[in-house]
């Protein structure tokens, strides 16, 4: 499974869809004078998205950085079946990975202590190692009763990145992937990721059996350290073993989401506020309407879950995907400057704004446009604005990258002024059957 690609930026670098939930009214019928009140329930399958410039603990980690281009959502996290509860605020939204992962920092030492570990049948804590395009996340499987918006899940499974005793060891079949370990807030950007992407689990097929592998590695993990991977079934409901898709773990309005973000002025913005909604055709908030529907990779594709196609610069890229969890557009195009300040090595800086003409391709063979404006990269974050439009870098330039030249990344970005839809695979949503993105 596909990430996004999360670049924490140094200091000085680095509602479209209005829902209504419903509505009241008065209707009589003949002559008679009474008339009944009808009542429709308020919905509540959705959620605040802010891009800001992260959480404050960003801001006090002593290097002076700053968040830029990332989407934060709150979750709230129970102890199972109790009322002692913790609100995480500035979760990365993610629609590139799956799965909750959480930094153990980020949490108080009370919900440190008496989160259940999820165990194995040694009856040892369970460990997972999770890989991204520029790193790997390594922690602790744990239980919590989740909610976000008007949503909750029971007793699911999460990831607490970083930890101690076992846990502070990360095992070397999870290091040995390249990339950086994402165990602090610097490297997040984030008190953690909500991964709510195209699959129903993290892992799927590639671990129900031992030794199995994928973007996902989950071990047994005795006090004396993890080392064996060990088989974890795919499900979405309890007692779950792998961490679903909490958007497919949800009881209703669990075949997918929609993001919905304002346009951002050229010049960038501080800050933005958007929406995020649960289910796709399930509410009367969340209809699928004309958005163009474009299908994508499966789980039993060989690339993975989550692909289509886009057309640029007269080359077909098969790679390419849409991903709220990567903060720019990603794609070569040796033609376009890049930004001669060290502080912005590998993003693009045209002289002027440059119009592009992507253009995305379904496994359908449905198409739709994706044009953007280029900005100058170096200009936009000399703003210190967290809101950066038509931002783009090239992935030649960063050593984690190299290996998505044949990729177009369409990052937060892409999503500025648009409602993207993102149906779960498998699942029904709006009438088309996921996975699948819209536009």
């Amino acid at each position: 499974m596909m990430s996004g690609i999360r670049l924490v930026v140094a200091f000085m670098l680095l509602l479209g869809l209005a829902a209504c939930g419903g509505g009241g009214g008065d209707s009589s019928t003949g002559s008679s004078s009474s008339a009944a009140t009808v009542t429709t329930p308020a919905l509540t399958n959705f959620t605040t998205v802010t891009v800001d410039n992260g959480p404050a603990a960003l801001s006090q980690a002593g290097d002076g950085y700053l968040a830029d281009n990332i989407a934060y959502v709150s979750v709230t996290l129970c102890i199972p079946g109790t009322t002692t509860c913790q609100t995480i605020d500035h979760v990365q939204l993610d629609t590139g990975s799956v799965g909750l992962r959480i930094l153990n920092s980020a949490l108080n030492s009370q919900m440190q202590a008496a989160l259940p570990q999820e165990t194995d049948t040694n009856s040892n804590p369970v460990g997972e190692c999770y890989t991204f395009v520029d790193g790997y996340v390594f922690g602790s499987v744990r239980r919590a009763d989740f909610q976000i918006g008007g949503e909750t899940v029971d007793d699911m499974p999460l990831q607490l990145v970083g930890g101690s005793g076992q846990f502070a060891t990360v095992p070397s079949e999870c290091s040995s992937g390249g990339g950086a370990n994402l165990h602090t807030i610097t490297d997040l950007g984030a008190n953690g990721i909500l991964g709510i992407g195209v699959t129903a689990t993290d892992c799927g097929s590639y671990c129900t059996i031992a030794g199995g592998y994928s973007a996902a590695i989950y071990y047994d993990c005795p006090a004396a350290g993890c080392d064996a991977i060990i088989a974890r079934a795919a499900a979405t409901s309890a007692p779950f073993q792998q961490l679903p898709n909490p958007v497919a773990a949800m009881s209703v309005d669990n075949n997918g989401t929609i993001l919905t973000l304002p346009t951002a002025p050229s010049g960038g913005e501080a800050s933005m506020t958007g929406t995020l909604y649960f289910g796709i055709g399930t509410q009367t908030n969340n209809k699928l309407g004309s958005a163009t529907v474009l299908t994508t990779t499966t789980s039993s594709s060989a690339a993975g879950a989550g692909f289509l196609s886009a057309v640029y610069g007269g080359r077909t890229l098969r790679d390419s995907f849409i991903d709220s969890g990567s903060n720019a557009y990603y794609f070569v195009d040796n033609s376009i400057p890049e930004c001669s300040s060290a502080d912005a090595t590998g993003f693009y800086c045209p002289t002027s704004p440059l119009a592009l003409d992507p253009r995305t391709t379904g496994q359908n063979d449905t198409s739709a446009d994706a044009a953007f404006t280029l900005q100058n990269a170096q200009t936009l974050f000399a703003t210190n604005d967290a809101v950066l439009p038509g931002v783009g870098a090239n992935p030649d330039a960063f050593s984690d990258l190299t290996p998505y030249q044949s990729s177009f990344d369409f990052g937060l970005p892409f999503f500025f002024g648009r409602s993207v839809y993102t149906a779960i695979e498998g699942r029904t949503a709006g009438g088309a059957t996921g996975p699948y993105v819209a536009y």
